[in-house]
């Protein structure tokens, strides 16, 4: 993990590829997510990496090659988390609406692990909600 942010997943060059912000509030706004990436932007602490995601219990929002600008852009996919947390919280035994920012962590970190270590035929697609 790299200070100032929950999660950082590296290329096989070890470049920045992922930053990942954890937060266990439900029902985020497509706004709310953009005013806090915007928020997050405007003190300078936006790294350089080709993908931003913010990750809640409910929703998935991914930026993807996003410039650095203190505007509030909304995401380029929203994607319903449910479906992929799910059975991590049956796992773990909460609820979305129960789990903790640093449990919710936990169990992003675990997800991403298990992404990266997939064989490309073992991978199961997304559908976003919304796609920009």
């Amino acid at each position: 993990m790299s200070a100032g942010w929950d999660l950082t997943t590296y290329d096989r060059d070890n470049k920045l590829a992922l930053v990942v912000e954890v937060k266990s509030k439900l029902d985020a706004t497509v706004s709310w997510a953009a005013q806090l990436r915007r928020n997050i932007l405007a003190h300078g602490t936006f790294p350089n990496a080709p993908y931003f995601l913010m990750a809640f219990p409910d929703r998935f929002y991914l930026w993807k090659n996003s410039d650095s600008n203190n505007e509030s852009v909304k995401p380029n996919y929203i994607i319903d988390a449910y479906p992929t947390l799910q059975p991590y919280f049956d796992q773990s035994g909460v609820s979305a609406e129960q789990i903790s920012g640093h449990s919710l962590e936990l169990i992003i970190a675990s997800w991403l692990n298990e992404i990266i270590h997939k064989r490309p035929d073992e991978m199961q697609p997304f559908t976003p909600l919304t796609q920009n």
